[in-house]
């Protein structure tokens, strides 16, 4: 079990989403980071739906009540055991009654926090993701808080050896780290409704800068810098949307919709983020600057299929060594 003593700015249990339901008005939620996400699981043996806890800018501070297995991906914050710093994007033990801390946020602006067993709540529409505004799933609907306790799930055989037959606190291997960069060039597709744009906005949107505004939260980044324009004033009819669709509302600043996007939109689409891409924008944080990049749907799709590949590789390459624990 997890004591929660210190909630942290936003840290929430999250999972890969909430599926087959937006078509009757439900969010999907799930994880902003969905590499990072993957290969924590991933290194602690779970199954890459397990919940993690998802952990923003300034951590929590949890105490385990029992020896447990854990991997940290995604952005450094400063993680350390009993205030000893500890490594990211490898497999840990921590031992009975550990505490974990974070501090300043070095690299990116959200880690994830997995272990072995998984995080288990209440299962809300197949998910155990949290949709905060409307306070659906993960542990009560809402934020983790001092007092909260999370429980895990069973060990399975593997896991229990890898407790088992460790001497240290972390493992000598590890999986390559996402590279997360304070000003990212975002691969996206042209939007449905690009050719609306006026011609400057069509040629801004590519060769400028957008900053993240204040404004931003898991619904969506609201972007700042060149105010983009319609070449006419148009109305269009609510259509659906997706994890990174570009939305430019009235005032001209660009909006990439982000996990807990609505599903139906009426804002002209500029553009759409390449999938991959995505993590990179939910590391940024308020004031980074990005910049957009054309690419082909045929691309982004390819791009995708690497990644998948190189996922299914990482994770051939752990099971490997797991078979070393049996």
């Amino acid at each position: 079990m997890l004591k929660i003593h210190k909630g942290g700015l936003q840290t929430s249990v999250q999972d890969l989403g909430r599926t087959g339901f937006q078509k009757y008005g439900v969010i999907a939620s799930g994880v902003m980071d969905p590499f990072a996400h993957r290969l924590a699981n991933l290194l602690v043996g779970n199954d890459e739906q397990s919940a993690t806890l998802e952990i923003s800018l300034v951590g929590p501070k949890i105490q385990f009540t029992e020896d447990a297995l854990i991997a940290l991906c995604g952005g450094d914050l400063s993680p350390k055991i009993d205030g000893s710093p500890i490594k990211t994007w490898r497999m840990l033990v921590v031992k009975k009654d550990s505490t974990l801390t974070f501090g300043e946020p070095r690299i990116g602006a959200r880690c994830y926090l997995a272990v072995a067993g998984g995080i288990q709540v209440e299962e809300v529409m197949g998910s155990r993701s949290t949709y905060l505004r409307a306070g659906i799933g993960g542990f009560q609907g809402r934020s983790l808080t001092k007092g909260d306790d999370i429980h895990t799930g069973e060990l399975t055989p593997m896991q229990l050896k890898a407790l088992e037959r460790s001497s240290d606190s972390e493992f000598d291997w590890l999986v390559p780290p996402a590279r997360y960069f304070e000003e990212p060039i975002i691969r996206m597709i042209k939007g449905k409704q690009f050719e609306l744009f006026n011609e400057a906005s069509k040629e801004q949107i590519f060769t400028e800068a957008f900053s993240v505004s204040g404004n931003s939260d898991r619904m969506g980044y609201r972007l700042e810098g060149p105010n983009l324009a319609l070449e006419e004033p148009t109305e269009l009819i609510s259509e659906a949307v997706a994890f990174g669709s570009v939305q430019v509302p009235s005032d001209g600043n660009p909006i990439i919709l982000m996990a807990d996007r609505q599903t139906t939109g009426g804002y002209p689409k500029i553009g759409q983020v390449a999938s991959v891409d995505l993590p990179l924008i939910a590391q940024l944080k308020q004031g980074e600057w990005l910049r957009f990049k054309e690419i082909s749907l045929a691309d982004a799709q390819q791009r995708l299929i690497e990644q998948e590949q190189h996922i299914r590789e990482i994770k051939a390459s752990i099971q490997l060594k797991q078979e070393e624990w049996k």
